[in-house]
């Protein structure tokens, strides 16, 4: 089946987590991605918990399935060379270095758009290359903290990271985007361009329009746990056993809870009647689901809220969204046959498309396992100057 990338070469300098999953993307769409690697280490993602029973890293292998490895000093001058000649025979040139390595490497935008004007430069740093903080390094957690997300997660007195590595996240797919919408320039123009993705950027924009009165008010925003800031009744609850998740949103939901719960007397009650006076009263609608809800299984309240068309999920384990019929359903976890570790479950592609899906189900590759098909079909070197090369512990 034919993909919506056929044809688009990215060379990925990236490693750990974020500029990784950027170029996944585009290798399950279709791109031929070659990764970059140290001589003899490779990425240190490959190192990192948990590993599978064969000592390979679940996460490197999540993150860099269907790429072709290479092996590249880039502290030598010929592995400078070698590496400039590829960036002439790709489309995108993707790294998440701290702010400045590239260009000291003679590797940055500025330089590689000389030799190839239709180069597409993606860069993911924790602050972009520009401002006060350009220069700090910075892993996803500190990107969380930085860009407000912590300061709404969490309960009054503690604030929390959000479970997944988030700030990393957003970096891959604010990259993916604004590198698909460069090469669309770039069909239309020829001209290549440069891409600047701040972690922190990405983080902030998520948080702003959920506190958008901010710079109305000046109101430092609270945070409640797993309630909703400007929703009531919104969030996670308790049940008699266990809990379960109910989103309240519109006067129609409302009424029709508060005859599940058998509070018909509320019903058009003044104090309740907008979406702005339940949230005021916050407390106070909270209290009344829990007096309700604790008296009840789980079990028991979705099945009445679901007869009265109330949005309203179910909080299950880990273990049970593994297993969740939906999810399998969608291919959301596939068999992916690794050489040394054997039969993995791992994630499915989000790229559900009629006539170019997204593809998944690829290995990681091993480090240097492509460097003589690289070497050979894309610069022309011949067995025995790649041989030199290996020697010279140039790749």
């Amino acid at each position: 089946m034919a993909k919506a990338l056929d044809g688009v070469k990215v060379l990925d300098f990236s490693q750990y987590n974020t500029g990784p999953h950027c170029s996944m993307l585009f290798r399950e769409l279709g791109a031929e991605v070659i990764k970059v690697e140290i001589p003899g280490r490779g990425d240190a993602e490959r190192a990192s918990m948990p590993l599978t029973k064969a000592r390979e890293a679940v996460q490197f292998i999540s993150r860099n399935r269907g790429k072709k490895s290479i092996t590249l000093n880039l502290k030598s001058e010929k592995g400078l060379e070698i590496a400039r000649a590829l960036v002439t025979k790709v489309d995108i040139v993707l790294e998440n270095f701290a702010t400045g390595v590239m260009d000291r490497l003679g590797l940055g935008y500025k330089e590689l758009s000389q030799i190839n004007p239709s180069i597409i430069y993606a860069a993911i740093t924790g602050f972009g290359h520009t401002g006060p903080r350009s220069a700090d390094p910075a892993y996803d957690m500190i990107t969380q903290a930085m860009g407000g997300m912590m300061s709404v997660t969490g309960f009054a007195d503690t604030p929390t990271k959000v479970g997944v590595a988030i700030g990393d996240y957003l970096g891959a797919y604010n990259a993916a985007i604004a590198i698909l919408a460069a090469l669309h320039y770039r069909s239309k123009t020829g001209e290549g361009q440069e891409i600047d993705i701040s972690m922190q950027d990405g983080i902030w924009a998520l948080v702003l329009p959920e506190r958008g009165d901010y710079f109305e008010t000046l109101e430092v925003p609270k945070r409640y746990g797993n309630k909703y800031s400007h929703v009531a009744p919104f969030g996670s609850y308790a049940a008699k056993e266990g809990f379960f998740v109910m989103c309240i949103v519109t006067d129609i939901q409302w009424a029709n809870f508060l005859r599940v719960v058998g509070r018909e007397d509320l019903v058009g009650d003044k104090r309740y009647a907008t979406r702005e006076d339940r949230t005021n009263l916050k407390d106070e609608v909270d209290a009344l689901v829990e007096v309700w809800s604790k008296k009840r299984s789980a079990e028991e309240i979705l099945k009445d809220l679901k007869a009265a068309r109330i949005p309203c999920g179910s909080v299950p384990t880990f273990d049970q969204v593994a297993n969740d019929p939906q999810l399998l359903s969608r291919e959301m976890i596939v068999d992916v046959e690794q050489p040394v570790s054997g039969k993995l479950k791992l994630t499915g592609s989000v790229f559900k498309m009629s006539r170019t899906p997204g593809n998944r189900r690829f290995p990681a590759p091993s480090l240097g396992e492509h460097n003589d098909e690289v070497y050979s079909t894309l610069l022309g070197f011949g067995r025995d100057e790649i041989q030199k090369l290996k020697a010279d512990g140039i790749v």
